[in-house]
């Protein structure tokens, strides 16, 4: 299909073309970002990241982030790959929660509690794109009592791509009192979307503490709080304060692997953009840096993909095929008074950005180049 150029600016190409239809919803556009360093692709479908393409110290570019070769692929799928997820990313324990005195139930779509957004949530919804500068917006309005939620929200998602970073921004509005809480769900792997594994890789995440969870993910309490417990990395597997080789300390973590909750900042911490993630892949030489406003993100070593899915060209997704770095609130917010706040209020805007930067360097010791 032939690609409609509608905007250059900053170096930053900006096209899309028709990508498929969906019954029932629609047509499905694909976006394309390109700058001199890095080309992203972006479905209308749950504006979904479909690819990213970043070049390594061989001069290749390479895919890094997982997905399909087609819309079948994105229509059936169940683990979320590349999707924006809401209204309320990761799990809501048992599928409820009470606001201003009312018990809402959502769908329970994994096993006893509800996770990212329901059955039927944004990553299935066809969103309404534009061209902006340097980039593209997605739009979707979700109607109140949308999979459970209180409130008709109007939430956008923009993505733009300058240089060699790429930055979506998040806003929402609501007319009732609702919780909200989004995030991409992209699955990357540094030496590109089809490598075996992410032992290789090398994490680092600038956080003091984690939230340990129960045997169905949901943040565990204490002895002595029965509320959600927050605990310090330190003299634990969780410590990623320095960089450290995943295939390493995946040896170390308790159950399936990394699954958590790392908190960036406290709840009486001002949201700011800060330093989150870094992660570096030393045969390509690629770097993935994560920054956001958000006070946590969900480091997840793709634990529960089987091989089952054929991704794109063929390749076979399996157990720790990838990462994700979900910037978002913490779990179970809604339910913990003690976590930061993820209610939005009429008259309130929800704002939430996040920053990935894709460099490269020649050298052993990851420092990245400019």
């Amino acid at each position: 299909m032939t690609s409609l150029v509608v905007g250059k600016t900053r170096m930053t190409e900006v096209s899309h073309q028709p990508w498929g239809q969906l019954s029932g919803l629609g047509s499905v556009d694909l976006w394309i970002l390109q700058s001199s360093q890095v080309r992203v692709e972006v479905l209308t479908l749950g504006a979904i990241i479909r690819s990213v393409y970043s070049r390594g110290k061989d001069g290749q570019m390479d895919d890094i982030v997982l997905g399909y070769d087609d819309l079948e692929g994105y229509a059936s799928d169940k683990r979320y790959l590349g999707a924006v997820v809401g209204r309320v990313a990761n799990r809501i324990a048992r599928g409820r929660f009470v606001v201003e005195g009312k018990m809402y139930h959502l769908d329970i779509n994994n096993g006893p509690n509800a996770l990212h957004g329901g059955l039927h949530g944004f990553n299935k919804a066809i969103w309404c794109a534009s061209a902006v500068e340097s980039g593209v917006q997605l739009k979707l309005i979700s109607p109140d009592g949308d999979q459970g939620y209180p409130g008709e929200v109007q939430v956008s998602v923009t993505y733009t791509l300058q240089g060699e970073a790429l930055t979506a921004k998040y806003q929402a509005r609501s007319t009732k009192t609702t919780p909200i809480n989004l995030t991409n769900h992209s699955y990357f792997n540094l030496a590109g979307q089809a490598a075996a594994n992410i032992y290789d890789h090398e994490v680092s995440i600038s956080a003091q503490y984690y939230l340990p969870v129960d045997e169905t993910s949901i943040p565990s309490a204490s002895v002595s709080v029965s509320r959600g417990e927050v605990r310090a990395v330190e003299g634990t597997p969780f410590d990623l304060r320095k960089p450290v080789l995943i295939g390493q300390r995946l040896k170390e973590v308790p159950g399936l692997g990394f699954d958590h909750n790392f908190c960036l900042s406290l709840p009486r911490d001002a949201y700011t953009e800060r330093h989150a993630a870094r992660v570096y892949h030393p045969a390509s030489g690629r770097v993935l840096e994560v920054s956001t406003n958000q006070p946590g993100v969900q480091f997840y070593t793709a634990n529960f993909l089987d091989g089952s899915i054929r991704g794109k060209d063929g390749a076979r997704y399996r157990k720790h095929s990838s990462f994700c770095l979900e910037t978002q609130n913490w779990p179970d917010a809604v339910n913990q008074s003690s976590f930061p706040d993820c209610l939005l209020h009429p008259g309130e805007e929800y704002q939430h950005v996040t920053r990935f930067t894709f460099r490269v360097t020649s050298t052993n010791s990851g420092t990245a180049k400019n």
